[in-house]
């Protein structure tokens, strides 16, 4: 029964949710009931979208939900429905893009979209402050607005839902085949020779991008494709988007140097930074970036496993409230380590706000990294989101076989099965759902778990995995595969709470689900059923390019295949 005059999370069991708990906004989860009640009701929604490790998400909430006076608006004039990004990404993904819809620009968290009765965006933000400054209006005249646009427009906002439907779909071509290497030489040509990354600020680390230039480096033995990563990687693990003294990489920089990081620490960018780095040592052999690698996992061995042994999501950017704290130290606090100038740029005026993040010269001494790291254990840890995701668990037993071609005397191939192993025990013995509701499922769930057990098959040869993935591909078709569009729904076909069917075919904060599903197909020689997802995909690329670089890196690895090339999904054998 829906108690639509309280605040419903006390009981909800995702962190983030659980942090608005006790706000004086009447929150409610998103349920096909909370839907059908809105409908009755003839009454707008307010959709708050974010994740527990989400400083601007932090922000609004202090200035905006924990203020009476902005929540006795909220609770009036709206229903009131919270939601974390990463419990539920097909939410995300269809509000994401209809706020770019909407504003003809990126979008980001937190994400607050007004909604009509029938559950249909029509106008939306990301942050907005409590009070107006940096040509942004405050929250609470935003909402008194918008409810006056939908009192007076009520009809006419309505009737917007096939409009918006109908911009919302995917546009696609009849190309069935095509050149892939001019879509990669566009791409090249929009990156930094000398910083890396994609030219400007910020700077986010792009793995899937990176992961599509190896590859073609494998095919083609050209340079042009390997240099970028090898920049890249080098900028990753010396400047200040990673963490010297305890490991991994935060989510991205605000500068265009790597240098200032927004600090939160996220499960998918260090297993990706993982695969990234273990994918180029195979090619060329580094023992800096081994000891990154290293220091990486052991990381979040001891930092990022649950109670239940798997992995958790992120760890926060704040702590006692403040961007960084964990992360930064004062002059004062290190400036008599010994040498500790020449491993780490250090000024007393420090880099960032009169403190200093941690950028490294050389690289430092074991001693130096422990005297760090005894000033640091004296502070609060950040908030840990210990919420397992099953896609980013089947992506870590992906990146500890990586690691483990690297360095195969750390054990990690082990880690790998181990993991592994409790996956089977707790998903595919009983229910494979994504993270805390059994009826909650996602394509890339499916796309990185069978991915995962073709990994082990290749370097375990033990059929049983094999077997495993085709069965598990088999299912992922009956349950998520359109027919008459021939490509994979993001969420059951039978189970969309959603006005419209969320089809992703773009990568985002990891690889694409149905471009890792053409690989799985590929890899299990189901190439009937890769033909057709191949030539669905073909014929969005020439659209959405700059965001399938996952896909383009599918493609060719079908295209190889079908013509009878010496290929894995990293490549092909070439005559150098």
């Amino acid at each position: 029964m829906i108690k639509i005059n309280e605040n419903a999370l006390s009981n909800d069991l995702s962190p983030y949710l659980k942090q608005h708990k006790d706000n004086p906004v009447y929150w409610q989860t998103w349920s096909k009931e909370i839907l059908e009640f809105s409908k009755q009701n003839k009454k707008p929604i307010l959709l708050s979208i974010g994740y527990a490790s989400c400083h601007w998400c932090h922000v609004m909430a202090h200035e905006s939900f924990e203020d009476n006076e902005t929540a006795k608006l909220m609770n009036e004039l709206f229903i009131n429905i919270k939601v974390d990004r990463e419990e539920r990404p097909d939410l995300d993904f269809i509000f994401q893009s209809s706020f770019q819809l909407f504003n003809q620009t990126g979008g980001g968290w937190p994400l607050t979209m007004f909604l009509d009765e029938n559950g249909v965006p029509f106008m939306g933000g990301t942050y907005f402050p409590k009070e107006s400054k940096h040509g942004l209006p405050s929250f609470k005249e935003v909402i008194k607005k918008v409810s006056d646009a939908y009192k007076n427009q009520r009809e006419k906002i309505v009737m917007q839902k096939d409009l918006i439907i109908k911009n919302l779909e995917l546009k696609k071509n009849s190309v069935l085949n095509q050149d892939l290497k001019p879509i990669l030489e566009l791409s090249l040509s929009h990156l930094d020779p000398v910083k890396g990354g994609y030219k400007g600020a910020p700077k986010f680390p792009t793995f899937n991008l990176y992961e599509t230039l190896l590859y073609f480096y494998n095919v083609s033995s050209d340079t042009k494709y390997l240099k970028p990563v090898e920049i890249i990687l080098k900028q990753l693990c010396s400047k200040g988007i990673y963490d010297h003294v305890e490991g991994g990489i935060a989510r991205y920089t605000t500068d265009e140097d790597w240098i200032i990081p927004h600090f939160e620490k996220m499960l998918y960018d260090n297993t990706q930074f993982i695969l990234l780095l273990s994918n180029f040592c195979k090619i060329k052999p580094d023992n800096y970036f081994k000891d990154k690698l290293e220091q990486t996992i052991d990381f979040l061995k001891k930092k990022f496993l649950n109670k239940e042994g798997f992995l958790g999501s992120a760890y926060d950017a704040d702590s006692d409230g403040e961007e960084g704290k964990y992360y930064t130290y004062l002059y004062n606090e290190i400036k008599n380590i010994e040498n500790i100038e020449k491993y780490f740029e250090i000024k007393p005026e420090g880099n960032w706000e009169n403190k200093i993040i941690l950028v490294e010269k050389e690289k430092p001494t074991k001693a130096i990294l422990e005297r760090l790291l005894q000033i640091r254990q004296q502070r609060n840890k950040p908030f840990f989101d210990d919420k397992t995701q099953l896609d980013l668990n089947c992506l870590m037993v992906s990146a500890f076989i990586a690691a483990n071609e690297i360095l195969p005397k750390k054990g990690y191939l082990k880690l790998a099965e181990e993991l592994f192993l409790k996956i089977e025990k707790k998903y595919i013995k009983d229910e494979i759902y994504h993270s805390f509701s059994k009826d909650i499922v996602f394509i890339e769930d499916y796309a990185f778990l069978i991915n995962a057990a073709n990994d082990l098959s290749d370097v375990t040869m033990n059929f049983k995995y094999k077997n495993l993935a085709k069965k598990l591909c088999k299912e992922a078709i009956e349950r998520f595969y359109l027919n008459d569009k021939n490509i994979f729904q993001k969420n059951p076909k039978n189970n969309n709470d959603i006005f419209f069917k969320p089809i992703d075919i773009g990568d985002n904060t990891i690889p694409n689900g149905n471009a890792v599903m053409l690989i799985n197909l590929v890899k299990l020689g189901m190439i009937n059923e890769a033909k057709k997802l191949s030539e669905s995909l073909n014929g969005y690329l020439n659209v959405y390019k700059s965001h399938m670089m996952t896909a383009i890196r599918a493609l060719d690895y079908y295209k190889n295949i079908k013509e009878g090339k010496n290929c894995t999904e990293h490549g092909c054998k070439t005559d150098v």
